[in-house]
């Protein structure tokens, strides 16, 4: 009989039926994710256990036999959306765009994905679900959104002279600024359709960045990438 399996991790043995078995519990939960997301949208923010179950197939205590509780789902169910928000967003930070084109990216992209997950962003927020991490999922994704800023405005800081010390404090409150904008927008959008939207907090975004650039004396052309932008910014006043 050939020798039974180690599993890495602890040195424990296991078999062929354990690594199934937790093979289809993983894919179990992430069935009953789907049906929640697909729930959430049906039933709004507040839709109940008993519904995302009714959605899923099957009993609630049968959902929990494969979640420890309530909090266990909603975890699991912040962690998918984390996934979604961010790789929604991850073409947006090319270096070698425009900085116009890269804002208008980013504001099309993140108001598109709130438009249409509108009620997964009001359960997430509604419920303070955390991530497996313990952060409230909504923070956790600003921070995430903040940090892929950081790096995209080190690139200023290298080609253009931006102070390195305004990075960090600049990119978290331009995300916050835009999340709220966007957040009240999707609620109540006042009339603006969503190409308007997009027109406004592009053209505010780059007034604060170009604000930040002519405050240590540089004009930067909003249209030119990056990489030409540093030989094409010139002195101001």
């Amino acid at each position: 009989m050939p020798p039974s399996p180690v599993d890495p991790a602890d040195g424990r043995v296991t078999d062929g039926r354990a690594a199934r078995w937790s093979g289809q519990q993983q894919r179990r939960r992430a069935e009953f994710v789907d049906a929640a997301l697909v729930a959430i949208k049906e039933h709004g923010a507040d839709v109940s256990t008993e519904q995302i179950a009714a959605e899923a197939g099957v009993a609630r205590t049968r959902l929990y036999r494969h979640f420890s509780g309530a909090h266990a789902l909603n975890a699991a169910i912040a962690e998918r959306a984390e996934t979604m928000i961010l790789e929604a967003l991850a073409p947006v930070w090319d270096v070698s765009a425009s900085p116009r084109d890269t804002i208008r990216t980013a504001v099309t992209t993140h108001l598109g994905w709130l438009t249409e997950n509108q009620q997964l962003y009001l359960y997430l927020v509604r419920h303070s679900v955390a991530t497996p991490a313990g952060d409230n999922v909504v923070n956790d994704v600003k921070r995430l959104i903040s940090h892929l800023l950081i790096r995209l405005l080190d690139e200023y800081v290298e080609a253009v002279g931006l102070d390195a010390r305004v990075t960090q404090p600049l990119s978290f409150g331009l995300v916050g600024f835009v999340d709220a904008a966007a957040a009240r927008w999707v609620a109540d959008p006042g009339g603006l359709e969503l190409a308007e939207m997009v027109d406004l907090l592009a053209a505010w975004i780059w007034s604060v960045l170009d604000g930040v650039l002519r405050q240590v004396g540089l004009e930067v052309d909003p249209s030119v990438p990056l990489d030409l932008g540093a030989a094409g910014a010139a002195p101001t006043g």
